[in-house]
Parts: structure tokens; sequence; C-alpha cells
């Protein structure tokens, strides 16, 4: 009956699981696994050895026996701790319910596989980017609070402690006791860590091991404890060891110091040196304090002997003549721009006089309009035939005369030159160039182009003669 058809009427008996149970794990195949060697038990008369196979990289252990003639033929009887490989299977005793791994060889891990392996390791978290120098914080240059891992009573927490209170006497430190070789310090060191890291005030952690030999510093290579160094947010410091020894704790932290003493050095300033550089500074700026008020104090008596200062009043008065100077010269210069002006205005003031329609007037022509005085002036003797009522304006007033017609050019001609008329012409008044002088008198005016010159004639009339100017 298969698994699948139980019921809880029809259930399987203990016997029948467990005899499935050796069926099943009697086909798993044999494989080859590696492990630290924890709890070795070799019974007295007994044939077979008990031990404990760990996972130093995490809490899990797998429960072995092996012959007893398997541990008797290794080169060095195994102790707790010791890196082994072993070669085995699976078996379930069916009488208890027990699973063990049945181990049939046993070879320790010799020192040359053990290096191979940690730079595999190491070379694994390069590629992760783990070692990679950009990752690594500057640390705070003078930590309130230091963050220390190391064994208990033990010469690296000397060293760190001394050397540290040497340079800087108020540092303070978080010292966390853990074991620091064996299967379980990798462990401890993590849990210390992670305590410290969570704590705000610690700016810096330290962890310190003094030297030892590769497989007593294993606990410092250990990839779990690696992976929890890169993860921490707070700078990490490694002490492990003396010069030459290198475990992979030492890639990924942010700073390396090869003892525990270079530690305490580098993670805190040397009040000495601080002081003597506060001592030189302050020297500095004495110097150049006194050098300045020396360099102004000389400038100030050179402003002090100066002669602008014993008379100070002598470049105001200097600067008031030259004002005086300018101001004279502005005068001068604007009287004589005035005075061209006037002569200027008053020889064109003249020309007007000379050239203007009252000085045309006064010298006999006059200015003929038809109508009254808003009508237009003559230019043409078509505007004026006979009949046309005209008003001739004089230098002193005004006339009104009536046109009678236009007369010849030639009559205009001879009355210009005085000479007497021809027998058969007609007289001025005939040939239609004589007015009827009216009564009145009216004020020039300027707007006319038309002019007459007035003639001599008998008492009672007045005759004009119409005379065009060019102009």
């Amino acid at each position: 009956m298969r698994a699948a058809d139980t019921s809880r009427d029809n259930p399987w008996p203990v016997r029948a699981l467990a005899q499935r149970m050796v069926e099943y794990i009697g086909k798993a195949p044999a494989a080859w696994v590696e492990g630290q060697i924890a709890q070795l038990s070799v019974r007295p008369g007994s044939n077979t050895a008990y031990l404990t196979l760990r996972d130093p990289a995490v809490e899990m252990s797998l429960s072995v026996s092996c012959p007893r003639q398997v541990i008797e033929t290794l080169p060095s009887p195994p102790t707790d701790g010791a890196r082994v490989v072993v070669h085995g299977k699976f078996d379930f005793w069916a009488a208890r319910g027990s699973l063990s791994f049945r181990v049939d060889a046993m070879h320790p891990v010799g020192l040359g596989e053990l290096l191979a392996r940690l730079e595999r390791l190491r070379k694994l978290l390069a590629a992760e980017g783990l070692t990679d120098p950009s990752r690594r914080r500057r640390l705070p240059f003078l930590p309130g609070l230091v963050g220390l891992i190391t064994g208990r009573d033990s010469a690296a927490e000397h060293d760190v402690l001394v050397n540290a209170r040497a340079r800087w006497p108020a540092v303070r430190f978080a010292v966390k006791h853990t074991l620091v070789q064996g299967n379980q310090a990798a462990g401890q060191v993590i849990d210390a860590l992670i305590e410290l890291d969570a704590d705000p005030a610690v700016e810096v952690i330290v962890i310190a091991r003094g030297g030892g030999s590769v497989e007593d510093l294993l606990p410092f290579s250990d990839e779990t404890l690696c992976r929890a160094v890169s993860a921490c947010s707070t700078p990490v410091v490694s002490a492990v060891g003396h010069e030459p020894d290198h475990p992979i704790l030492d890639d990924v932290v942010d700073l390396r110091c090869s003892t525990p003493t270079d530690a305490g050095k580098r993670i805190v300033p040397d009040v000495g040196a601080e002081l003597a550089l506060l001592s030189t500074l302050r020297d500095r700026a004495r110097r150049a304090l006194i050098g300045w008020v020396a360099t102004e104090s000389e400038r100030l008596a050179r402003w002090r002997s100066a002669t602008v200062l014993a008379d100070p009043f002598s470049p105001i008065e200097r600067r008031e003549f030259e004002v005086t100077g300018l101001r004279q010269r502005a005068d001068r210069a604007i009287g004589t721009v005035l005075d061209r002006i006037e002569r200027d205005l008053g020889h064109r003031k003249a020309q007007l006089g000379v050239l203007g329609p009252a000085a045309t007037l006064a010298r006999g022509y006059a200015v003929v309009q038809t109508g009254d005085a808003s009508g237009p002036v003559l230019h043409s003797t078509a505007q004026a035939p006979a009949g046309t009522a005209l008003r001739i304006r004089l230098a002193d007033g005004a006339v009104g005369a009536v046109s009678h017609g236009a007369e010849p050019v030639h009559a205009i001609r001879v009355a210009a030159s005085g000479s007497p008329p021809d027998a058969g012409g007609a007289t001025d008044a005939d040939a239609g160039a004589g007015t009827d002088a009216g009564a009145g008198t009216d004020a020039p005016s300027s707007s006319g182009r038309g002019t007459t010159r007035s003639a001599g004639r008998p008492k009672g009339r007045t005759s004009t003669r119409t005379r065009k100017e060019n102009r």
C-alpha cells in the first residue's frame, strides 16, 4: 500500500513507515562532506565512533557515525575544531527511528587545501564588490565612543586601550569580549558587531586579536563575518594578528591595521601633536597680526606726516580758486555767445524792416484787393474786370476804387515814364487803368504780393496803374 492510500481508518503501522524510510534513504547516493569535528566520542570496547560534524558558516550540524578503524587510521587523532572531509551516506535506524550519516572514509583538511579555499572565498567577495576600495569610509577625526571587540584580558585589548589613551586620554571605549579562536568565535564576533553597530553613540568599531597560526585566525576569514562587516553602517577597523597575517576580514573593513598597537594609534589623534599644531598656528596668527598692525601703523604715520593733513583746508581752497576761475570763464563765454546772438538778431531785424511789406509800401507801392479787406490780392488783370470794386492798401491807409478794365502794357510804360499820351490814345481812365477813389483809410497788411505805385492826378480824380512784381 502506498502512502497516498493511507487514511485515518487505514493507517500504516510504525514498522511500515520505518521500512519505507530505510528503503528510501538507502537509495540516496554517497557524498563527500566537509565540516568541523565537534563532540567526538569513541567508547572503550566499541567498534563505532560518534561525532558531530558542524558547518562553521552557519549554526547547523550533522550526527555522524563511523567505524573506529577510520579514526585510528588518521595520521593524528582528530580533535574538536579540526576540519575534515568525510565520505559516506545517510543511514536510517528503524529500531530507534534516528537518522545518521554513516562515514566510511575521513581525511583531515591540509593547510594547502585550506589556503586554497580561503583564496577562492577572497575572489568571490572581490567579484561581488565587497573588497572594492571605493566602499571604504573615512574614520571620524575624534570618535566620541569606540567599540572594541576582542578577547577577555587579552594582550590585544591592552595594546588598543593603552595606545589610544596615551594619544588621547579622554577617549571612551565600549568593550565586547568574545572568543577569538575556535568554532564559536566567528558567531560571537558577529553578535558583538551587530550590537555595537546598533548603538548610535558608537562611531567606530575595532576588531582586535593577537597573532596566531592560520588555523587560529580562521574565524576572521569566516564568510558570514565578512559579509556582516560589509553590511555594517559604522566604520570598522581590523587589527588581527601581526604584519604578515592577512585574514579575509582585512579586505572588507574600512581600515586595516597591522597590529592592535597600530589600531590604538590610528583611531584617535595624538593630543601632543594636535597641541603642537595649535601652538604653531597660534604663533603664525600672532606673527601675522603683529605684522599687519606694524604695516597699518606705518601707513598711519605716513598719513599723519603728509602735508595734506597738516593743512587740510589747503586743497579745498585751491579747488575753490579753480572753481571760481571756471565760473568766470563760463560767465565770459556765455556773455560772448549772448552778445553775438543779440547782434545777429539786430541785423536780422534790420533786414526784416527793409524787406518787409511796410517798407515796400513806404517806397510807393500798393497792395490791391478785390472787395473788402478779406478779399484776395490781385495778381492778374483778369481778376479785376471793369466794374470790380477794389481796395488799395497804401503805406498810411487804404482807399476804395472801381476797376475800368485792363490797360495795354505800353500805356503802363508811358505812365511810368511820365510822357503825355498819344493824341489819338485814351486817357488813363479811358484806358481802363483808372479807378474812382473813395474815402476811408485802413492799416496796411503784410500778406499782399500784387502792388501798385500811385501817380499825381488832377484834384478830385485819382488814377492808378497796375504794376506786377515778379519775385
